[in-house]
């Protein structure tokens, strides 16, 4: 195996196990699938990898580096990132136990229910992916190794295009998965709880991202 063969090797498992890891995207899908039909809830999905996209875009051209490194621009990320999943935290804490009735519907009762649209959803997908300082970090950091003499441009491009659609496959089969009537009936049960458990993970995630902004300027 030649070296450029072992760098996309190693750039795309390290990009899949970080993908794999249970994060706010990750917590933001489950949460859409759960809430959601399921055109509804990919709008999050395209979001997400859209707002993946940018990111390995801006660090393809060198932006990305600039960004990283710019200590006001990151404050300003993670003080985004962190007051939007507060506030998607928020969300999920004040919920009902009556307000996740639904998932046990039939899918032609469940549309009877007002639930967010699909640009709502993919607003809240790309809103997640974009003030996720650390999602511009990882792949400023892939990017390092790639950007390289022995990687062509033509394949740093095809790099890129594949973990925007693996992101956006990833997610979206997860959705897929959670909107199958069956699982929805199973998860119905304890959806109620899940979606607090999220909301506190995100709402932790958010507190850590703003101490983290104001411990960094202080």
């Amino acid at each position: 195996m030649n070296e450029s063969a072992v760098i996309i090797a190693t750039v795309v498992a390290a990009h899949f196990l970080a993908l794999i890891s249970p994060g706010p995207d990750f917590l933001l899908v489950i949460r859409s699938a759960l809430r959601n039909n399921r055109r509804r809830a990919v709008g999050v999905a395209l979001g997400i990898a859209l707002a993946n996209g940018i990111y390995i875009v801006l660090c393809m051209v060198g932006v990305g580096a600039a960004i990283a490194h710019s200590i006001w621009l990151m404050f300003l990320l993670k003080i985004i990132g962190g007051v939007f999943l507060l506030y998607v935290a928020y969300g999920a804490l004040r919920a009902k136990r009556s307000d996740y009735a639904f998932i046990t519907q039939t899918p032609q009762d469940a549309q009877q229910k007002a639930t967010p649209s699909f640009w709502a959803e993919f607003f809240l997908g790309i809103t997640s992916g974009l003030s996720n300082p650390k999602n511009i970090v990882f792949y400023l950091s892939l990017f390092s190794v790639v950007l390289t003499p022995q990687i062509s441009m033509g394949l740093t491009i095809a790099l890129g295009v594949w973990m925007v659609l693996l992101v956006f496959v990833w997610d979206a089969m997860i959705i897929f998965v959670l909107s199958q009537h069956k699982v929805r009936r199973a998860f119905g049960k304890v959806a109620f709880y899940v979606d607090k458990t999220a909301g506190i993970l995100l709402g932790l995630m958010g507190g850590k991202l703003l101490h983290s902004a104001v411990k960094e300027t202080v």
